[in-house]
């Protein structure tokens, strides 16, 4: 991001009338800004180069060799956030239509007005000034608040998840994330594009599977004015709109193979065409890729292989839920707090709710814990009691109570085996402090200190010790 404060940033000024030209320039740095001068488009090309700072363009509309709106758009194509203001002897509703829809944020009449050119010029400074300071204040906020504590977990296994995304998004290496609908896998796309380079750029999320297959293409890559019935005006497509940020793919198994081998294109020379349009458009995007099928299934039957290779650069599983009971506990815990906020009473989950919790496989995983848990606050807003087995029972019998977790041959852990394993995991990701661990828990810390008291021949002396785990924040998964 440029340092547009106050009137540092420099001006532009384009015109091949020399004496205008150097007028303005004059009047402007009367102003108090710093302007530069360029006679032709070339030489504000050129210019743009070795300049520091540019900030704002005025740009003539009629020249010879290129006109102005010409000149704008490659302006842009070097710099995305210069803002323009188009200057006009031959002012018409029309041309200042087309003016700014091409991408000038304003247009001056000839011959100028200093009034006018004050007060447009001073408004595009401004909005400069605050566009650097918003920048400024969300990278103090990233450096405060690391994205991947948004995740809430306990267990080795999404530890595991969370290593490999956090050293993935230190790069710009497409991930394809992998996992049973409703793990949290957009979730851990957005983390990894917060702790990007990316991160103060958009983060798109498209699903492949609810696009119209005949408007795929029309969706994602844009499409110019006439291109089919019903394209009244140009459209930037869903790539261009998370320019320099990332796209994140969801369901990407389902899209159609014709539209794969444009995302090949984009994924390759860095740029795509628009529906109806014979000119390609530059594009710089980081791809997310994300589906619910088995990797087997997704190279033989949905992908190209070639487009595969190209999005599976990094492959992370996000294991289900049922995989990980440790972890149905704190996020159960953290569901009760957030809906404690939102429905502004206490809501404690039971002994009873949290063994009959554990006995759920949970097929939709995370989205469906969330989505219980929500439900029986839901219909028990009038009963001061706590939430029990018995109604989560009642919902579970009236949606069709999924199967129970099966362990293989190894015997289910009870309760208390899990609440153990979650204590202790708790300890260690927050490095012996108990007070966060119990605000990881979602209890007090007078009720961590008893149940520490409780297992004490069985702590693990080496969890209040660990210093190599991440600290983890509460929040959800799904």
């Amino acid at each position: 991001m440029k340092h547009c404060i106050g009137k540092q940033g420099r001006i532009l000024v384009v015109d091949d009338d020399a004496s205008l030209a150097h007028t303005l320039r004059h009047f402007l740095e009367q102003e108090g800004y710093s302007v530069e001068v360029a006679l032709s488009a070339a030489e504000a090309l050129e210019l743009q180069q070795t300049a520091r700072d540019l900030c704002l363009a005025l740009v003539d509309l009629l020249m010879p060799v290129s006109d102005g709106l010409t000149l704008m758009e490659r302006l842009r194509e070097h710099d995305p956030d210069l803002a323009v203001i188009i200057m006009t002897g031959f002012a018409t509703i029309e041309t200042a239509v087309e003016s700014v829809k091409r991408g000038a944020e304003d247009y001056i009449t000839k011959p100028l007005d200093p009034d006018a050119v004050r007060k447009k010029v001073g408004r595009l400074m401004e909005m400069m000034q605050l566009r650097t300071r918003v920048a400024e204040l969300e990278a103090n906020l990233y450096e405060r608040t690391t994205p991947f504590e948004s995740l809430v977990f306990v267990s080795p296994m999404m530890q595991r998840v969370v290593e490999v995304a956090r050293t993935a998004a230190q790069s710009d290496a497409s991930v394809l994330l992998l996992g049973e609908t409703g793990t949290g896998k957009e979730m851990v796309a957005r983390a990894i594009h917060g702790a990007s380079k990316r991160a103060s750029a958009p983060f798109v999320a498209v699903n492949c599977g609810a696009l119209p297959r005949d408007l795929v293409e029309s969706e994602l890559f844009g499409f110019r004015r006439g291109a089919f019935t019903g394209a009244y005006a140009d459209a930037p497509g869903l790539f261009v709109s998370g320019n320099r940020g990332t796209v994140f793919l969801d369901e990407v198994g389902e899209m159609p193979k014709d539209a794969q081998v444009k995302m090949l294109r984009v994924l390759q020379e860095k740029e795509l065409r628009p529906v109806g349009s014979t000119k390609s458009v530059p594009v710089d995007v980081r791809i997310i890729a994300a589906t619910n099928r088995p990797v087997g299934e997704l190279r033989s039957e949905c992908l190209r292989e070639d487009l595969y290779f190209r999005i599976a650069t990094v492959v992370i599983e996000i294991p289900p839920l049922r995989d990980r009971p440790e972890d149905t506990l704190v996020l159960a815990q953290h569901f009760a707090r957030r809906l404690s906020e939102r429905y502004d009473r206490d809501i404690v989950l039971g002994r009873s709710a949290m063994e009959l919790l554990l006995e759920q496989s949970f097929s939709g995983n995370v989205r469906e814990l969330e989505n219980l848990l929500e439900a029986v606050t839901a219909v028990s807003l009038d009963d001061p009691q706590r939430v029990t087995d018995k109604d989560l029972a009642r919902l579970l019998r009236s949606s069709a109570v999924p199967e129970s977790r099966t362990r293989g041959v190894d015997q289910p852990l009870g309760l208390e085996q899990l609440e153990h394993m979650a204590i202790q995991r708790a300890i260690r990701i927050t490095h012996g402090n108990r007070r966060k661990a119990a605000s990881l828990l979602g209890i007090s810390r007078d009720t961590l200190y008893r149940k520490l008291r409780e297992m004490e021949p069985e702590i693990d002396e080496n969890a209040f010790k660990s210093t190599k785990s991440p600290s983890v924040r509460e929040a959800d998964t799904h």
